[in-house]
C-alpha cells in the first residue's frame, strides 16, 4: 500500500500564492520604512494570558513563544524605531479549521501613532492585498457591538445577566467567568452575523480584555484595543501599548491567579519586557495578524490545511 500522508495538504499553486503574499507583505512594509526584524522562538518566560497555552519545553525552563511581543518591545525600548516581523508563533491546544498549533503571524509597532492611525494601516494592507476586490470597512465601539447583536451593554451588566443572556441564546454557559461570557456571546452570537460584512474594525474593549494595552479612563473606563473581523474571521489584534513596568507586573500576576484559579499553572513572568518597560518604551501602537488566516480568505478556501504545507497533522 503506498503512503500518501508525506504529501503536502496545500497543492504547489498554493505555495506559490503563499510565496508571492510574503514577498508582498514585505515591499509593503519597506516601501513605509519599517525595519524588518527577527526575534527568539524560544522564550525563557511564559505567556499568562488565560485564553492562551504554551509548549513548554526542559521541563518547564524554556517555551515556544506564543507571539514574539515581547522581544519586539525590548528592540523598541532598545530605539529600534518602527518594525515588523514575520515568523513562526506556537499554541497549544489550538486546532481546527482556522487553528493550528504553530501557524504563521504578522506583528508590527508604530511609534507615535495612535490607535485609529493603525486601524488605518491595517485596512491599507488588507486592502493591497485584495486589490481586486472591493472590501466595505466598518469601526464600531465593542459596546455598541454587543447592544446591536445581543441588547446587552457588556462593560456595565453583571455577570449573571451575561449568564442569563448567553442562555436565552441557547449556550451552555457552567463555570464561566465575566470573560468567558463575552468571549463566548461574541464568537457564537456575533461573529457569524459578520460573514458579509467584510472589514470590521472593533474597539475600545473591557479593559479585562487587554492586558497589554493602556486603558483609557471614562464612565466607564476602555481598554485601547481594537481587533479586525473579516467576513466573521477575526484576522487582526492591535493595541496601545501599556508603558508602565509596575501596572505591567500587577496586571501578569492577576493573569497567572486568574490561570491558578482554573487549574492551570502559573506562567513565569517575562522580567526581560519589564526592563525593557522600565529603562522606557516609546509611545507605540502596535499589532499582531495571522498571515495563515489571510491567505485563507484571499484564495476562498475554508481550511488552514489548504494553504499550510504540514499542519499538525501532517508533521
Amino acid at each position: 500500500m503506498t503512503n500518501h500522508d508525506w504529501k503536502p495538504g496545500a497543492s504547489l499553486e498554493m505555495l506559490e500564492r503563499r510565496n508571492e503574499l510574503l514577498q508582498q507583505i514585505r515591499a509593503f512594509f519597506l516601501e513605509r520604512g519599517v525595519m524588518e526584524v527577527e526575534t527568539p522562538l524560544l522564550s525563557g518566560a511564559g505567556n499568562s494570558d488565560p485564553g492562551i497555552e504554551q509548549f513548554a519545553l526542559e521541563a518547564g525552563v524554556a517555551w515556544l513563544r506564543t507571539s514574539p511581543e515581547y522581544a519586539m518591545k525590548r528592540l523598541l525600548a532598545a530605539g529600534s524605531g518602527d518594525i515588523f516581523e514575520l515568523g513562526r508563533v506556537f499554541r497549544d491546544g489550538e486546532q481546527g479549521r482556522h487553528h493550528n498549533r504553530e501557524f504563521t503571524m504578522l506583528e508590527w509597532y508604530r511609534c507615535g501613532w495612535t490607535l485609529f492611525q493603525l486601524m488605518d494601516e491595517v485596512g491599507q494592507l488588507v486592502r493591497a492585498v485584495f486589490c481586486d476586490e472591493p472590501l466595505t470597512e466598518t469601526r464600531i465601539s465593542y459596546r455598541d457591538l454587543f447592544l446591536a447583536y445581543t441588547g446587552t451593554d457588556p462593560l456595565l451588566c453583571s455577570t449573571a445577566e451575561l449568564g442569563e443572556r448567553a442562555t436565552e441564546f441557547g449556550l451552555d454557559v457552567p463555570g464561566l467567568d465575566r470573560d468567558g461570557l463575552l468571549d463566548l456571546l461574541l464568537s457564537h452570537v456575533i461573529q457569524p452575523k459578520m460573514k458579509t460584512q467584510g472589514m470590521v474594525f472593533v474597539h475600545d474593549y473591557p479593559p479585562s480584555q487587554a492586558a497589554l494595552a493602556q486603558i483609557r479612563e471614562g464612565d466607564p473606563a476602555v481598554a485601547e484595543r481594537f481587533e479586525l473581523f473579516l467576513d466573521g474571521i477575526e484576522l487582526a489584534n492591535g493595541y496601545h501599548e501599556l508603558a508602565d513596568a509596575g501596572e505591567q507586573r500587577q496586571r501578569f500576576e492577576l493573569e497567572n491567579r486568574r490561570r491558578g484559579e482554573s487549574g492551570r499553572d502559573a506562567a513565569p513572568i517575562d522580567q526581560n519586557l519589564l526592563g525593557a518597560l522600565q529603562a522606557g518604551l516609546p509611545d507605540c501602537c502596535g499589532v499582531a495578524l495571522g498571515f495563515d488566516r489571510l491567505l485563507m480568505r484571499l484564495l476562498g478556501v475554508d481550511d488552514l490545511d489548504q494553504v499550510i504545507p504540514f499542519t499538525s497533522q501532517r508533521a
